[in-house]
This record gives C-alpha cells, sequence and structure tokens, in this order.
C-alpha cells in the first residue's frame, strides 16, 4: 500500500468514525436511544433551544459526513455548532477545556474543521460520483480501438 492510499484510507475511515459518533449523539438527544440525551434515557423537546436544535444537527450532518455526502458544508456546520457550544456552555466555567469539560466540544470542532478542509475523499459517496463521472466521461474502449484503426 503506498502511502497515498494509507492516506487516504485513514482520512475516510476519521470521517466515517467522527460522523458516525457525531450522529449517534444526535440520535441519542432527539430519539432517546443510547441512553438518551445526556444519558437520561430520554429525547431532548423537540423544538426546545439549543438543545433540539443541536440534535438535528448532530444527526442530519453528523450522517452525511459519515457517508461523505456533502461533506464539506456538512462538517463545517458540524464545527460551528460544537465551537457555539464550546463558547456558549463550557468557556463561561473555566478558560481551557480540561477545566471546564468542553474537551468533546473542542475535538469534535477542530476534527470537523480539518474534514471540512480536506473533504470526503474517495471512500464517500461524492468519491464514488466523482468515478462514476470520470469514468463514463472516458471513451468505451471499442471506440478507442476503432479510432486507432482509421
Amino acid at each position: 500500500m503506498s502511502s497515498a492510499q494509507l492516506r487516504e484510507a485513514t482520512t475516510s475511515l476519521f470521517r466515517i468514525v467522527i460522523g458516525l459518533l457525531f450522529f449517534c449523539h444526535g440520535a441519542a438527544s432527539l430519539f432517546g436511544i443510547f441512553g438518551g440525551n445526556r444519558g437520561t434515557g430520554a429525547a431532548v423537546e423537540f423544538g426546545s433551544w439549543p438543545g433540539w436544535w443541536a440534535a438535528l444537527i448532530q444527526f442530519v450532518c453528523g450522517g452525511l459526513v459519515m457517508i461523505g455526502l456533502g461533506t464539506r458544508v456538512a462538517a463545517l456546520i458540524c464545527s460551528g455548532s460544537m465551537a457555539y457550544a464550546y463558547f456558549t456552555v463550557h468557556q463561561e466555567h473555566a478558560l481551557l477545556p480540561l477545566q471546564n469539560g468542553g474537551e468533546p466540544a473542542a475535538l469534535f470542532c477542530w476534527s470537523f474543521f480539518l474534514i471540512a478542509v480536506i473533504g470526503g475523499g474517495p471512500w464517500s459517496i461524492e468519491g464514488l460520483i466523482a468515478t462514476y463521472r470520470e469514468r463514463r466521461s472516458r471513451p468505451h474502449p471499442s471506440v478507442i480501438r476503432q479510432t486507432a484503426k482509421s
């Protein structure tokens, strides 16, 4: 395996795992599964600000990042939502994430920012679409052979 292939595999797996974790967090808050919102076993109240909206972003955009569809935009929205969470929920308690319990928010924020910069990669729906379009734009081998004979 070349270093480029290893990099593609590693960044794709990183994107998939981060997206899955965020998706599950949103599902827990929206539907009361996986222990529910903050381990209460319950779902967050429909439409409540900011909890329900944050859970919706986690569920929808986390899912999009996980499958690699609209990856850059979805990851940027996820990153921004975690920056908002850090500054509105955690930073008022202390400056540093280690002191204010904001490590998960900071890690998700910067992880999604990285994904927004690098994109979905070849192991994504976007990558499959690009490969399909590239193959369709190439002439069929029989056309190449006929042109070479002419």
